[in-house]
């Protein structure tokens, strides 16, 4: 059981937001998932980053991958809260 830590599209036609969510590699994009971990609003300025960061530990120590994508807005999240701190 290979899990990844993924985006999943929603929003209208060009008025997307994602939800990070945890899921069988093997699901659609769109599809089945196991739990939401936070959500990417792209379209704000500067982008809004909402994270569970307590359950997207839990599931990297449980061995869950998180795509390129998701890994650089974990890492955006990590310098702005390292800024404003």
């Amino acid at each position: 059981m290979a899990t990844r830590i993924r985006l999943a599209r929603h929003g209208a036609k060009k008025r997307p937001y994602y939800r990070i969510v945890v899921s069988e590699n093997t699901y659609p994009r769109d599809g089945k998932f196991i739990e939401t971990v936070g959500t990417y609003n792209p379209l704000t300025e500067p982008a809004t980053i909402t994270l569970k960061e307590d359950r997207i530990k839990h599931w990297i120590e449980k061995g869950a991958i998180p795509t390129h994508t998701v890994q650089s807005i974990l890492r955006k999240a990590a310098e702005s809260s390292a800024q404003t701190a």
